[in-house]
């Protein structure tokens, strides 16, 4: 089988240097303030060789996460490759390669994305001291096949100019007839929406869940968004009154990495954390044919720890797996309450909220 092409990203072989990422890194890091790695406890050899090389397919695309890999490779003399995709071109691109694949990490964001991988055989189990102690039980499988790295929340932004914040509380209040014509949303394709109504469906009830997704398909003004900046953009342009979206979008748009016309946009924007948040990861695994799967748990320890997880949560204005962070443009949206709901549950039932989802109108 043809290998699948993955659009947009670059393979690098190996990561190489930057003066000025480093420099970053030592920003957030200071000097010599890395964690030394944690002991694993699979069944590979006790420490991983140093001058060993690991392969690493990534759906994150950031300058600051392959300077994390150089940090790691400072500290251990594990060298790291790094080939970036989306999601899905590196579950298909894992299992065209079968036992000649040369990845050895698996990194994935949302839990749908994880939960696929996990049915499709794609992760080892990996037992992990360091990764028990760092990693909360609800943000990691049960069998040890994947790890949270990061946390993300599904908020949701306000335009206060036509509906009044304090009015949404919960995500049931979505879908009041008080927000008819002002609710914007994205398709129902996406797996962050569908981890979303997977987590209602755990917390509510099939009945209950199936009730407020109609309830929000009516109060929707316009066509179903293909991704949470331009349903933020529109939020902000009063073309909806409120839309529901992944904070690190506005962070970015806050940042101004899009532009001063996103940040300009993004200014008129409230975020409001609902009452509980829910809560999705990035997360990683050890793949079923690594190489060097004791120096691949190594490298996902790492990221998973209270100093390498900071840079990694920093990178895309995501949450660490602990606490709230340092990062100013988060502070400014307060804190939240995350619901609790198991990563793990929500990926399992991700297919069955995409079936409630189109069969109530959620296109």
């Amino acid at each position: 089988m043809p290998t699948p092409r993955l659009a947009r990203r670059r393979l690098l072989l190996p990561v190489g240097g930057s003066a000025a990422l480093a420099a970053a890194l030592l920003a957030v890091f200071g000097s010599g303030s890395l964690p030394a790695i944690g002991q694993s406890q699979a069944q590979a050899p006790a420490v991983a060789q140093a001058g060993t090389t690991i392969g690493v397919y990534s759906g994150r695309h950031y300058n600051t996460d392959k300077e994390l890999y150089r940090q790691f490779t400072a500290r251990t003399g594990i060298k790291v490759n790094v080939l970036e995709a989306k999601d899905d071109a590196l579950l298909e691109r894992l299992k065209s390669e079968g036992k000649n694949s040369p990845a050895d990490v698996l990194v994935l964001v949302d839990a749908a994305r994880l939960d696929a991988a996990t049915d499709q055989g794609l992760f080892r189990p990996v037992r992990s001291a360091a990764l028990q102690r760092d990693v909360p039980a609800n943000l990691r499988d049960s069998q040890g096949r994947w790890y949270g790295l990061t946390r993300r929340v599904r908020a949701v932004v306000v335009n206060p100019k036509l509906v009044n914040p304090a009015t949404i509380r919960t995500y049931a209040d979505l879908a009041k007839p008080a927000l008819k014509g002002k609710l914007c949303l994205r398709e129902r394709k996406s797996p962050y929406n569908q981890s979303l109504v997977a987590s209602q469906m755990i917390l509510r009830g099939d009945a209950a869940t199936r009730t407020w997704i109609r309830g929000m398909v009516a109060n929707v003004s316009q066509p179903f968004f293909t991704s949470d900046t331009p349903l933020a953009r529109a939020v902000a342009r009063g073309e909806c009154g409120v839309g529901v979206v992944n904070t690190y979008y506005i962070a970015r748009m806050l940042s101004g990495e899009g532009g001063a016309q996103d940040k300009q946009l993004a200014e008129r924007l409230k975020v409001v954390y609902l009452n509980p948040s829910h809560v999705n990861i990035t997360g990683a695994g050890v793949t079923l044919h690594a190489k060097n799967p004791q120096a691949a748990t190594r490298l996902i320890e790492f990221l998973a720890s209270p100093t390498g997880g900071r840079g990694y949560a920093e990178a895309n204005n995501e949450y660490p797996l602990k606490g709230f962070g340092d990062n100013p443009i988060l502070k400014r949206f307060g804190s939240f309450r995350a619901d609790g709901v198991s990563v793990e549950q929500i990926g399992s039932r991700s297919r069955a909220a995409t079936r409630m989802m189109e069969s109530n109108g959620w296109k």
